[in-house]
């Protein structure tokens, strides 16, 4: 059975989709742990990061730092993006990027909830941003 983010990148269920190349796609997560969480996947479903090839490895890395860089530009005011693979919640590869001043910012226990409006502004500023430095 496809995996939530396969029925995302076949365009079966909307998402709030910043960035996406030939490989990859990244999309807002509906649950977010800070404004602006943003989820890198290759668009091939595999289950395990480390189950990747060498190559898709390196690819979802670089998709995820073009990605981080332009969230950078979205949330100047932040400290850093911080970046986690945890890889249980869905059985497909996902990169978590996450706005954060501290570590505590990266506790995916606490969970945020926005307002659609929030996640379309967010969504469009990511991807403008993303757009205009590798579109």
């Amino acid at each position: 059975m496809a995996s939530i983010f396969t029925k995302i990148v076949k365009r079966e269920i909307p998402a709030y989709i910043v960035a996406e190349d030939g490989r990859h796609i990244a999309f807002l997560d509906i649950f977010p742990v800070a404004k602006g969480h943003v989820l890198a996947v290759p668009k091939k479903e595999t289950d395990k990061l480390f189950d990747l090839s060498e190559e898709e490895y390196t690819e979802l890395m670089r998709f995820a730092r073009k990605v981080a860089k332009a969230m950078e530009k979205v949330f100047p005011g932040v400290n850093r993006i911080g970046m986690a693979v945890i890889g249980l919640e869905v059985p497909h590869v996902h990169v978590h990027l996450i706005p954060i001043n501290r570590m505590a910012d990266m506790d995916f226990r606490n969970k945020k909830e926005f307002s659609q409006e929030t996640f379309e502004t967010v969504r469009d500023a990511i991807a403008k941003a993303y757009n205009e430095m590798f579109g």
